[in-house]
């Protein structure tokens, strides 16, 4: 098993939105770097286990907990023309954009915030803490991970 962070907007697909969705789970679209998405093709396995992160928000921080219920398939939207997600590049024989299905675990009580988990000194390899790190998809250590569910927990 490997643990993730995935980046979210809270106000386009949050940890509220996964928990909601019929059996509180859904794919992981619209991811379109690179790096992130070779996470994603080549990595990302299901039963991994994966912080559902909110940024671009008021509080910004790790929101919960998901698993990954289905491993990389093509993502649909870069064959939709209609889709802001479009790639004319991209097709079904050779598609360039993966995602996964995740699966809802748990809401926290509340957004672990990103100014907390910058100033654990155990959280060093994590990218959110690393200046420079954008990836909406990044790899946890299991260490990391340990320190970050019981401190979200909390």
């Amino acid at each position: 098993m490997a643990y993730w962070l995935f980046k979210s907007e809270p106000d386009t697909f949050g940890i509220d939105h996964l928990r909601l969705r019929p059996q509180q789970t859904e794919h992981w679209d619209g991811v379109r770097n690179y790096q992130a998405r070779n996470f994603l093709r080549d990595e990302v396995k299901q039963g991994d286990l994966v912080f559902i992160y909110h940024s671009s928000c008021k509080d910004v921080g790790i929101a919960g907990l998901a698993e990954v219920s289905r491993a990389a398939y093509p993502d649909h939207s870069q064959f939709d023309p209609e889709s802001k997600y479009f790639d004319p590049k991209a097709s079904p024989d050779n598609p360039r954009w993966f995602m996964v299905d995740v699966t809802f675990r748990e809401k926290f009580k509340r957004v672990l915030p990103l100014s907390i988990i910058k100033a654990m000194p155990q959280i060093t390899e994590l990218g959110v803490v690393k200046k420079g790190h954008r990836l909406s998809i990044m790899p946890v250590t299991e260490a990391e991970f340990e320190i970050l569910l019981y401190k979200a927990r909390g």
